[in-house]
Parts: structure tokens; sequence; C-alpha cells
């Protein structure tokens, strides 16, 4: 059977990778781990592109050396959002009592990644590009795409969940719903050290 694997970047790597030792994530080798008996057909990779940061100079480099290293999976494709900033007034969470009740903000939002998610699974259902379908996410915005491609073409789509809280709905969405275990990932690292067209790379300092 072919499957598909449709990740969330920025909620397998809040969910499951931020602060440990399996950010370096080889997703073929964990979807391979997953589904041992099915013939992978395709990885969509969904995220944003990061900017640098003052308050985080390298994150954006270490998200350009990642991206380097899931280009060398083969049948593997990234998709792209964008961030968008606004400034906006927001209510505190502790205001004073004789105080202010608000404050000024900056607030960051990444856009795109659950529509994009959604309309390729979609359309590679209509093109007949899987049999079993697995979205690493665990946003309840998908539920409708999940359910319109399990109800109008048949398809086998399940959910695997890089969070510790379980999401009900997705769950009644899906045909089945698993946890992202430790063991798989520890498993499914990719080597320190890398090679492509360009040459030589190797992880980033600390992952």
């Amino acid at each position: 059977m072919n499957v598909n694997l449709y990740v969330d970047g920025f909620n397998l790597y809040y969910g499951s990778l931020k602060d440990t030792r399996y950010r370096w994530l080889d997703l073929a080798k964990l979807l391979s781990i997953l589904f041992p008996s099915y013939r992978i057909n395709r990885i969509r990779y969904f995220t944003a592109q990061l900017l640098p940061s003052t308050q985080n100079p390298g994150q954006h480099q270490r998200q350009q050396t990642y991206l380097r290293a899931l280009r060398t999976i083969p049948d593997l494709s990234i998709h792209y959002g964008f961030f968008v900033r606004r400034n906006i007034t927001m209510p505190l969470a502790f205001p004073e009592s004789e105080g202010r009740e608000t404050a000024f903000v900056t607030r960051i939002e990444e856009k795109g990644t659950d529509v994009n998610l959604a309309s390729y699974l979609l359309l590679d259902a209509f093109d007949e590009d899987f049999e079993v379908a697995a979205i690493v996410s665990n946003d309840s915005d998908l539920v409708t795409s999940i359910e319109l491609v399990r109800q109008r073409f048949g398809l086998t789509v399940g959910v695997l969940n890089p969070h510790r809280s379980r999401n009900q709905t997705l769950a009644n969405a899906a045909s089945f719903y698993r946890p992202i275990r430790r063991g798989p990932l520890s498993a499914s690292q990719f080597p320190d050290r890398m090679q492509d067209a360009a040459g030589t790379f190797t992880k980033p300092n600390g992952w």
C-alpha cells in the first residue's frame, strides 16, 4: 500500500522536538518505522521561513540547515506559509488593581500551514496519489478535510499526534489516531554529517 505523509512542521516541532535530542529528524525513517509494511509514496512538509531574530540569532540558520537535510529525502516537497507581524493592544493577564489593564505588543502569527496541508491532502486524494494518508498535527482545523477525504474518496486518513494531549475532535474524524513516541523519534535521526549537491553540511550545534 502507498502511504503519504503530511507534516505540520511547527506543530511537530513544538509538540515533540523542541528542547529535545530529536530535532535532526529524518521524516522518511520515521515513516518507515511507523508504517513498516507500506511503500512511501510522498512526504509533504509544511512550514514558514523564520526570519533572523535578535532574541534568537541562530534560529534562521538552524532552520535552513534542517530544510537542507530534508531536501535530501527522495519524494519530499516543502510547502511554505508565511508570518504576519502585527502591533496590537491586548489585555494583561494580571492587571494591576489601580493600573493599566492593557499592553501594546507585537504579535507574530504563522499563516497558511493548515490551509496548504488541507489543500494538498484533498488534491492528492482527487489524483488517487495515495491509499493511506498520515497527518502529523494536532490542529482541529484539519477535521473537515480529513472527513471529506474519508467520505468522498473512501480513503484511509490517520493522525500522528506530536503532542501529549489528545485532541478528541481529530481522533473522531480520523481513521486512526496515534501518539508519536520517543522511541521512533530517537531511531529516526539523520547522520550528524550529510552530503548534498552543494557539498557537505552538519547537524546544528546543540541538536
